[in-house]
């Protein structure tokens, strides 16, 4: 961009054309010589334009208007804006129980036909596809947050540490699935390993967003309502999505194929209200793939991603160049007075 540090001295470009004006209307100085009277008044028949005098004076006035310019200080400027994001460091610890490969059914649906149908067009999913699908979208929406990933069932399995890098992280994530590291479910487990890896992080924020449909039925050292505790002492945020509707259904193979049977969700909906609220958090519930998405877009809200911007220029000033240039002008219009254009009176 280009700007003027003095533009109200542009306004003296007026005065210098009115000055202008004034000197080529003056009449010229000169001698009367009456045997010379019939050559000067052909020489300056009416529409004939005298160049010498008309080329020199363009140079001093295109000269005069330079030098204003010049004064009103010309700069070209380069703007940098430097934008600092100030993240937050995010640990998503899913489910991966068997019970993950339930569906749960909308309540709009009221047949098992519906449900079977809607399974096989791929419009209804079951929990652990719906909760990718979700977490994915999360990820994407925080691309300056450093994010991590635990699997957990029996034991908590660090899909991946925190990082930036969410390509992989979301690579990490597709290649989970419901049932492969076990069928129990221990929630103390991601909850003690994720304070273990952010407890000595320098983020602003520190958040656990806690995903599971089952109760917590592993014995462990730790209970779920201590790693709660342990994650405040902390300073790290617990939200936790009990994921299961009143209505669910589970495959289940038979010698005549797949069919699908309704089957009870078990979470332990009071001890996921207490895990977040002991630690600063919020409970959400699941109970399909609207109320997922609701969930995660609230905790998106909630945890904002502060910035920081701050706007540089660099500025090249012209004035030099327009001087230089007027400079030119009244070197030329000078040497063409005094050599081609000079007039013998």
């Amino acid at each position: 961009m280009t700007a003027f540090l003095y533009p109200w001295l542009l306004l003296l470009i007026l005065p210098v054309l009115l000055m202008a004006l004034f000197a080529w209307r003056r009449k010229q100085p000169s001698i009367r010589v009456p045997s010379l009277s019939a050559a000067k008044t052909a020489a300056h028949r009416p529409g004939r334009i005298n160049w010498k005098r008309l080329i020199p004076f363009l140079c001093y006035t295109g000269a005069m208007i330079l030098l204003v310019v010049a004064l009103a200080r010309p700069r070209e400027g380069l703007e940098q804006i430097r934008r600092r994001a100030e993240g937050i460091d995010i640990i998503l610890a899913l489910d991966l129980s068997g019970s993950m490969v339930a569906v749960d059914v909308p309540r709009q649906m009221t047949s098992m036909n519906q449900v079977t149908s809607a399974i096989e067009r791929g419009t209804l999913k079951n929990r652990i596809q719906t909760a990718k699908e979700e977490i994915a979208k999360f990820i994407q929406a925080r691309p300056n947050d450093r994010i991590g990933l635990i699997a957990f069932a029996p034991l908590p399995y660090m899909a991946c540490p925190p990082t930036l890098d969410h390509a992989w992280l979301l690579a990490n994530l597709e290649n989970l699935d419901a049932g492969i590291i076990g069928d129990k479910t221990n929630i103390a487990a991601p909850i003690t390993s994720a304070v273990q890896r952010l407890k000595d992080s320098e983020a602003r924020r520190k958040i656990i967003v806690l995903f599971t449909d089952g109760s917590n039925n592993v014995e462990a050292k730790v209970t779920p309502l201590q790693a709660a505790k342990l994650a405040n002492t902390f300073d790290i945020t617990v939200y936790t999505v009990g994921i299961g509707s009143p209505v669910s259904v589970a495959p289940v193979e038979t010698f005549a194929g797949r069919r699908y049977e309704q089957i009870q969700s078990d979470f332990d909906e009071p001890l996921l209200r207490q895990i977040a609220g002991d630690s600063g958090g919020k409970y959400y519930k699941a109970e399909d793939s609207d109320s997922m998405a609701a969930a995660m877009k609230e905790i998106d809200s909630l945890e904002k991603t502060s910035f920081e911007q701050q706007t540089l220029v660099n500025w090249r000033e012209l004035a030099p160049g327009f001087a230089g240039a007027a400079l030119v002008l009244i070197l030329l219009a000078f040497l063409l007075e005094n050599t081609v254009m000079k007039r013998i009176p």
